[in-house]
């Protein structure tokens, strides 16, 4: 009989080791907060020019974005209004992945250490049944 991954790997090795690995990374995931600061008038990038701070807001990139819009209802085979919007909406879109702010909930370190040890542990455990073992304990 053929265990995990078709070749002579203990299957409960590879039904355990999965288990444990869900669990571990559910745990890890679970244990993250996940904040952003995005608003249309929140300042997603900007830069310091001749002494003065120059920032661009997501408001200020909805301008362009609606121009381009237009530009495409008046002519939808224009470049420029392609560019305009597509060039808006994908600096919109790193803008909000940028202020996003990950942080993990406070815990103990018993916690910690059992989150880890039963996501990596899993991980090996599970990766350790697709090996064939008649490979490695025969005598020849």
């Amino acid at each position: 009989m053929k265990g995990a991954g078709g070749n002579s790997g203990g299957i409960g090795q590879f039904f355990i080791g999965f288990v444990m690995m869900c669990g571990g990374f559910y745990l890890l995931l679970n244990s993250i907060n996940v904040s952003s600061s995005f608003a249309l008038t929140s300042r997603l990038y900007g830069s310091s020019m001749f002494g003065s701070q120059f920032s661009i807001t997501g408001g200020i990139i909805m301008i362009p974005f609606m121009f381009g819009v237009g530009f495409l209802f008046f002519n939808s085979r224009n470049i420029f209004g392609w560019l305009l919007t597509i060039g808006s909406i994908t600096a919109l879109i790193f803008g909000v992945i940028m202020s996003i702010r990950f942080s993990i909930k406070p815990m103990s370190a018993f916690e910690l250490i059992s989150i880890l040890v039963l996501a990596v542990g899993g991980l090996g455990l599970f990766l350790r049944s697709f090996k064939d073992y008649n490979k490695n304990n025969s005598t020849e």
